[in-house]
């Protein structure tokens, strides 16, 4: 499985249609917040977007027309859902460089929205679906697993989180040991650092993409949570401690650099799973999750110091994680299948 910065081909996104994702929430709103992701998205490289039915497509041509996106980088695909949450449903791809090419193949994992919380069935199907449409040779492990529950830097070492992928509700809680027997099989890894995802208001069970990031192959940015009172302080403490304790797949240690915070986002009723961390890295930019709070301008300023060669775009997610997910959790990259194609700032 190629790191998330290596060039992509293109980026998958489903578009959002079900209220009851974002309840008592004008769906409006949540469109015109999904709509600065595509834009976003379409200057840069190819951007697939998963819609319900053909007259959803010609509406959303029309309103994606209005907004002087680029029709030419953005393709739309019916094919049903139940959500819009693509990391975790849609497939995971994988590469092999032979000669002067790179092939493509898809990992079709099976999904259960995330312990069978929600409606699911669609979603399951999506994915294989969409596998059999691109046409690249895809493997089927036969266990559950969601894109956002992993999380790699392309050279060997992968990042879970044994609150999500050894949980009962997955695979009736599978050992360790056989977990890392597939990630190793099916992702191409060979290190797997494992922490904890203790992060309040996170439905996921812990994915790895709220609480830690490859930025590079060797550097790793991790929430951190200032506030000694709140609840996700110590958890996120022993995260961080982790991996400045932790080896890559060389044996060498990885730089571990702090990544503040949201703060407390929802209400008293309900916090919502709100972390810097669900940031994107697409082609020519890094689309970052904001939420009116002033670590935004902080974790800007940061992320466009570790992304030179990338426009760092905030993308306002205040409404979008009252549907308990945010920027990378709506997103599926697809790598290049030439290497080298589309590098930072000379897309092809």
């Amino acid at each position: 499985m190629p790191a998330e910065w290596e060039p992509h081909s293109g980026t998958w996104l489903t578009w959002p249609h079900n209220p009851e994702t974002w309840p008592g929430l004008d769906m409006q709103q949540v469109e015109i917040d999904y709509m600065h992701i595509v834009k976003a998205l379409s200057q840069g490289e190819q951007t697939h977007i998963l819609v319900q039915d053909q007259s959803a497509q010609e509406s959303l041509t029309t309103q994606l027309t209005e907004n002087s996106v680029d029709m030419s980088q953005v393709f739309l695909h019916d094919i049903p859902t139940n959500d819009s949450w693509i990391r975790d449903y849609g497939p995971n791809f994988i590469v092999r460089d032979h000669e002067k090419t790179r092939e493509v193949a898809i990992n079709d994992w099976d999904f259960d929205s995330w312990g069978r919380k929600y409606k699911w069935e669609l979603d399951d199907l999506a994915g294989s679906t969409l596998a059999k449409e691109l046409g690249f040779s895809s493997y089927k492990p036969g266990i559950i697993l969601e894109g956002g529950a992993i999380e790699v830097n392309g050279q060997g070492t992968c990042l879970t989180t044994d609150s999500c992928v050894l949980n009962p509700n997955r695979n009736g809680g599978l050992r360790r040991e056989r977990m890392e027997e597939y990630l190793k099989s099916f992702l191409g890894v060979s290190k797997i650092i494992w922490l904890k995802g203790d992060l309040q208001g996170d439905d996921t069970d812990g994915h790895i993409d709220n609480l830690a990031r490859f930025i590079n192959p060797t550097t790793i940015v991790c929430a951190v949570e200032d506030n000694e009172r709140d609840p996700n302080f110590l958890s996120l403490k022993h995260n961080f401690e982790r991996l400045q304790a932790a080896k890559d797949q060389n044996g060498n240690p990885l730089q571990i650099i702090p990544l503040p915070m949201p703060g407390y986002v929802g209400t008293e009723e309900e916090r919502l799973p709100a972390s810097y961390a669900n940031f994107y890295i697409a082609n020519l930019a890094v689309l970052v999750p904001v939420y009116n709070h002033h670590n935004d301008e902080k974790v800007l300023d940061l992320l466009t110091s570790l992304f030179p060669g990338r426009k760092v775009i905030p993308i306002p997610c205040r409404t979008l994680i009252e549907g308990l997910g945010a920027v990378h959790c709506l997103t599926q990259q697809q790598p290049s299948a030439l290497p080298g194609l589309g590098k930072v700032g000379e897309l092809s």
